[in-house]
């Protein structure tokens, strides 16, 4: 899918959302609405006094990049990680940011959607230079970079601390739209969350309300019969903490993926585990934080969906 297909959805000012989803629009829209009435950290109010917003011809906000880049690295906390990418701005480009395209994921489409709406930054969950991977600027790793260069469009990327921010991070935001009630943390660097369901349910019904927010059936592993009451959750390819969130004694797990081991560890702890999707699961943190920049600071941010089954 191209993004130029997409239905546009605003949802407050500076903010608005592409995707081709009906019902991950209809959720994203009212969740964003809540983000930014309840979402503005208390840091923003200093910081914003602080930051340079300069008006443009138009008459809209502008920043700094650097400033950006220090205000969300002191949000997020970017130095307690420790983590698999290097996490802040990953691509210097144009000193200041009027617009700024957000999403999960710094693909080949993203960056050609950031391009079309002439962006001066784009804001993802994953972004680029991972532990392990081969380094050399070829192919497909050419065209991202060469895109953004070319543009001179600024890349920020936030991997584990946009996963593990109480309020505006990917598990804090899945939770919410869940509605499910927090009760501590879990797992390295406390990443993983631990709670429970507002009543009791089957897993078959949770599986259903999962697949009716997220707009993607969940592979359930389990009995549909099986009460839930008490659930861990942490977004993305986290299926390493199961073991650790049986330990927590929850009776459902809920991550992005399933390994091969999972199915095993489903069956014979009697937990039962439910793979969301990667993609989907991830999608609210990066929208969360997009809206809090717009609502502090009055910069234009658009979310684009980019279609991933995974």
């Amino acid at each position: 899918m191209t993004a130029g297909s997409t239905g546009r959805s605003p949802i407050h000012s500076g903010l608005s959302v592409l995707t081709t989803n009906k019902s991950a629009t209809e959720m994203v829209t009212a969740w964003a609405k809540i983000i930014h009435k309840r979402c503005i950290v208390k840091s923003a109010i200093g910081a914003r006094r602080r930051l340079q917003i300069a008006e443009n011809s138009q008459g809209k906000a502008a920043m700094e990049r650097a400033e950006i880049q220090r205000y969300l690295d002191r949000l997020l906390e970017v130095e307690r990680f420790k983590d698999y990418c290097p996490n802040g701005l990953q691509v210097e480009g144009r000193t200041t940011v009027k617009r700024l395209v957000c999403g999960v994921t710094a693909s080949q489409m993203l960056l050609d959607a950031a391009v079309e709406r002439r962006a001066d930054a784009v804001l993802v969950h994953h972004g680029y230079f991972w532990r392990g991977e081969d380094g050399r600027i070829t192919g497909l790793r050419k065209k991202r970079l060469a895109t953004l260069l070319a543009n001179d469009i600024s890349l920020f990327a936030y991997h584990l601390p946009l996963d593990a921010h109480p309020q505006l991070g990917n598990n804090a935001q899945l939770g919410r739209l869940m509605g499910w009630l927090p009760e501590g943390r879990f797992g390295d660097q406390d990443i993983g969350w631990v709670g429970r369901l507002p009543q009791p349910v089957t897993l078959g019904a949770l599986t259903l309300s999962l697949a009716a927010r997220l707009g993607r059936e969940p592979l359930m592993l389990g009995e549909p019969e099986r009460i839930v009451e008490r659930i861990g959750w942490c977004t993305g390819g986290a299926q390493g903490y199961f073991e650790q969130a049986i330990a927590c004694g929850v009776d459902c797990f809920v991550s992005g993926e399933a390994s091969e081991p999972t199915t095993h560890l489903a069956r014979e702890s009697g937990v039962a585990y439910l793979g969301v999707g990667h993609h989907a699961s991830e999608r609210y943190g990066v929208q969360a934080l997009g809206a809090h920049l717009a609502e502090a600071f009055g910069i234009e941010v658009e979310f684009v969906e980019v279609p991933n089954p995974v």
